[in-house]
């Protein structure tokens, strides 16, 4: 009859359409999938970037202290170079004096 006929091409066209959503289901499925091991491969690279990142600070704390006992060390040493200066120019005018007056 007209109405069976009618009836099933609306079944088979909602098989159809019903098979049609799964694929999409699953499609969807392994989008989702593949967007979470790419947000997990984010996720570890950014908690990498922060560990290389704590460590680059650490290491230039460490450069900065090192840097500042440096100047503290050239400032002495400038300082004691400064005071045998004095020293050796005082024992040259005193060889001087002594010359002097021995002749």
């Amino acid at each position: 009859s007209h109405f069976m006929g009618d009836a099933n091409r609306q079944i088979s066209d909602l098989k159809f359409k019903l098979a049609k959503s799964e694929q999409e289901i699953t499609a969807l499925e392994q989008n989702v999938i593949r967007l979470e091991s790419q947000v997990a491969r984010y996720k570890s690279a950014a908690e990498n970037a922060e560990k290389i990142e704590d460590e680059l600070k650490a290491e230039k704390r460490k450069l900065q202290r090192e840097l500042r006992s440096a100047l503290d060390k050239t400032e002495e040493l400038e300082v004691s170079n400064g005071h045998l200066v004095k020293r050796l120019e005082k024992m040259k005018a005193n060889r001087s004096a002594l010359l002097s007056s021995q002749q």
